[in-house]
């Protein structure tokens, strides 16, 4: 264990060692990281990016903008409701949905299905509306209004 902690201190990212690869998030946020000072203490810096981290996050948006991009194939072919496109693209799955509009999970499944969304009230449209950040239209057509 000894050999472990004293491997661990002496791998130990030093302050001014702090990676600050400029990512897409660097310009809006910064991460918190550990690292050491020249007494060898812990202290908390600021670092605006890593260069391997922003390949891992650039490989996972992409693969959730297949993921968006196949919910809105699905909706244009009449094969699911454009709550799947949305739900794709606001990143939640059925639970998720379900906290917000209150709606039970096998709810959610049925009006995933055209023709059962199609006959929705629009008092039901209005709770995924909301859920989703958008107006009913822009449910009902999958259109995307972004602030």
């Amino acid at each position: 264990m000894l050999a472990f902690s004293q491997t661990f201190i002496d791998d130990t990212m030093k302050k001014d060692e702090v990676p600050q690869d400029l990512s897409s998030l660097g310009k809006i946020t910064k991460e918190v990281v550990y690292a050491t000072d020249s007494t060898g203490k812990y202290v908390t810096e600021l670092s605006s990016g890593w260069d391997v981290k922003i390949k891992a996050l650039d490989v996972a948006w992409g693969d959730i903008e297949k993921r968006v991009e196949l919910a809105r194939e699905k909706v244009l072919n009449n094969q699911a409701s454009p709550l799947l496109f949305f739900m794709e693209y606001r990143l939640m799955d059925l639970s998720i949905l379900a906290d917000y509009t209150g709606f039970w999970k096998w709810q959610i499944k049925r009006h995933l299905k055209p023709e059962v969304f199609e006959r929705l009230p629009n008092k039901k449209l209005q709770k995924y509306a909301v859920a989703f950040n958008v107006k009913v239209e822009d449910l009902k057509n999958m259109t995307i209004h972004e602030d």
